[in-house]
């Protein structure tokens, strides 16, 4: 792990983005809540969520951090939904891991509650958007 213990802690935030390309068929089903999983976006939400506090154990040599906020937010595009991910935490590294990966379960549970509709979906385009705090300041794509 690099060291971290002479940074100094400030507010740090990351946006990240993934798109999930569905069949109407698959859309129609999310937005009518008729899967047979359930909600699909709102275990999604969860799913992405929890997957940010968890990423110290999923990604080797990222840092534990204690996240202030985590926030999956989706909206519908023309052949699908796009995904996005805000993570922030007060400390002495950055959180683009934890959006990264909060977009990319979320993703990866949409396509397992609609599998069943549409198998055909695919996860496209999975980024950082934008971070901000530390010593490298501002960053947007």
């Amino acid at each position: 792990m690099v060291d971290v213990s002479g940074k100094t802690p400030s507010v740090r935030t990351a946006r990240a983005e993934a798109y999930v390309r569905m069949s109407a068929a698959a859309r129609t089903a999310v937005t009518e809540a008729t899967l047979s999983k359930g909600d699909a976006l709102v275990t999604a939400q969860v799913a992405g969520i929890m997957a940010a506090k968890q990423t110290a154990g999923l990604i080797p040599l990222a840092h534990p951090l204690a996240l202030a906020t985590v926030d999956v937010q989706f909206a519908w595009v023309e052949d699908g939904l796009h995904v996005t991910a805000t993570a922030t935490t007060v400390g002495p590294t950055g959180v683009e891991l934890e959006a990264m990966v909060a977009v990319t379960v979320a993703a990866l549970t949409l396509y397992d509650m609609t599998k069943a509709v549409d198998r055909a979906i695919r996860i496209d385009g999975v980024r950082l958007l934008a971070k901000s705090g530390g010593k490298s300041g501002a960053w947007q794509a």
